[in-house]
């Protein structure tokens, strides 16, 4: 049989990810402070996008039908744009709708007058901003750098010496080979060996140290005692972090009262004399969902307003600007502005409605945790709730990245719900994963110094109170990932201590 070229046409369905989509996928995903950045961004991109002011005591619940938990939010934390008269206004000449990224919401006509462009606020009628009357935070490079140029005086050595400030770490540990300086720099090894003992001597004390060891001596000198003792016990720091008080009394060549006198020194010195410059702000958590306790047992859902962005549609400003121009380039422009304001208002909006939804079914699935702690927590799998909200596993993943629910447990990542099963033989249902950790420290936590729990001791522990079904080595991870040390090192902890009262 001869092989021939030919044609056939088969018809199929796909989904195509253009621009628009994979951006409204992305702002699923996106924190608070991510998402006003890029809402910021678009405003002063397009000209028909107003950031809409919210109306102080405007309210509007929200209730889902056939749930048992009551969402109310505020309007200013779901209304967030203009409201869209109809998906069909912003299909032409777009590439996409937005059911095709939010298919389990139903489309809501809303509307919204929108203030003129001309009347926005701004100019001389703007508050002063407080961040310009702010001082800057200090940084440990400029600190240092003042105090080194009152102690060098040689240009060459300056130049040394700034060279070193550069090379700090955030701890303020020197983070590179004194030959590699000398190399980079072309000056003898003697001359950056000198420039550093003069910058060692720089406030915060222990400064430019290669590795915790100089740091601290850097730091006893200071306080003149670093004697042939206490040198001895620097040398020996390994044994330090694991307890080991015998071999350091043997080594030292000190008894029980005078190690236990010089470790208390040593605690009251700072590892990381640089940590007190970090530069990078400090960002507080701010929650993105409040979870409160409402009427009749029930949970209120409501969305903070105060970190997500409120946008309006200039159609005034639109409609206005289109009966003046005449250039087809201008108009085009427009309705393109035109077509990007209505997509990001409406995926705004939808976005906000999603977040509530999966919130509700946390909140559903997880009632026993919110009344009676950790020990209640129950292992719930993305499916489970993509199950019962009819969305799609991608969807309530990207919808929980980066978001954080305050409830009266406090405050949570939303990715923190969700956790592994561990086997129950009691028939009461499976453990959370979560909820075993937290027994796991509980139990060690207890210990006495004659009675430390082993691995396999906490496994049939576990089995015996709880029915819990846990390997040993299970055990052993779930207490290295909560940094907590073998019970070899836990036993000299705690003789160390109980010898030390």
């Amino acid at each position: 049989m001869a092989l021939s070229p030919r044609l056939e046409v088969r018809q199929g369905q796909s989904l195509t990810l253009t621009p628009q989509l994979m951006q409204s996928i992305r702002l699923l995903q996106l924190s608070h402070l991510e998402l006003n950045a890029f809402v910021e961004a678009e405003l002063l991109r397009n000209p028909l996008l107003e950031r809409e002011d919210a109306e102080p005591g405007e309210t509007d619940t929200v209730e889902p039908a056939e749930r048992p938990v009551e969402l109310n939010a505020a309007e200013d934390t779901v209304d967030f744009s203009e409201r869209i008269q109809s998906a069909d206004s912003i299909a032409d000449g777009y590439d996409t709708a937005v059911e095709n990224v939010f298919p389990e919401q139903d489309s809501t006509d809303r509307r919204a007058d929108a203030q003129p462009w001309s009347e926005r606020g701004g100019g001389d009628g703007e508050p002063a901003d407080i961040d310009q009357f702010v001082a800057a935070r200090l940084s440990l490079g400029d600190h240092l750098a003042a105090q080194a140029g009152l102690i060098i005086a040689d240009p060459a050595e300056r130049l040394i010496a700034q060279f070193l400030i550069d090379s700090l770490n955030e701890a303020g540990y020197l983070a590179v080979e004194l030959d590699t300086v000398a190399t980079q720099l072309g000056a003898p090894l003697e001359s950056v060996e000198a420039v550093l003992g003069k910058l060692q001597t720089l406030d915060p004390v222990g400064v430019f140290a290669r590795d915790v060891r100089e740091c601290l001596a850097l730091q006893l000198r200071e306080k003149d005692r670093l004697d042939p003792l206490m040198q001895r016990l620097l040398d020996h720091l390994e044994l330090i972090a694991g307890h080991d008080m015998a071999r350091l009394m043997r080594d030292v060549g000190v008894d029980r009262e005078d190690l236990a006198d010089m470790l208390a020194e040593l605690r009251q010195l700072d590892p990381k004399p640089g940590r007190a410059f970090e530069s990078g702000p400090v960002e507080a958590v701010v929650p993105d969902v409040y979870v409160r306790p409402g009427p009749g047992g029930e949970w209120q859902i409501e969305l903070n307003s105060d970190v997500l962005p409120r946008v309006l549609v200039n159609r005034t400003y639109y409609a206005s600007v289109t009966r003046k121009t005449r250039d087809t380039a201008e108009k085009t422009f427009l309705t393109d502005c035109l077509a990007t304001a209505n997509w990001l208002a409406k995926s705004l909006d939808q976005r906000a409605q999603t977040i509530l939804k999966v919130t509700a079914e946390i909140v559903r699935q997880q009632d026993g945790f919110l009344q009676h702690g950790i020990t209640h927590l129950r292992p719930m799998t993305l499916r489970a709730v993509a199950d019962a909200i009819e969305m799609h596993e991608s969807t309530v993943s990207r919808v929980t990245s980066n978001k954080y629910v305050s409830t009266p447990r406090g405050l949570f990542e939303m990715k923190y719900f969700f956790t592994t099963a561990l086997a129950s033989s009691t028939g009461e249902g499976d453990h959370s994963a979560e909820a075993v950790r937290y027994r796991i420290r509980q139990l060690i936590e207890a210990e006495q110094p004659g009675d430390i729990l082993s691995d396999d001791t906490i496994a049939e522990m576990l089995q015996k109170e709880k029915g819990i079904e846990v390997a040993r080595r299970t055990v052993a991870k779930y207490r290295e990932g909560m940094n907590i040390p073998s019970s070899v090192i836990r036993r000299r902890q705690k003789r160390a201590l109980a010898a030390a009262r």
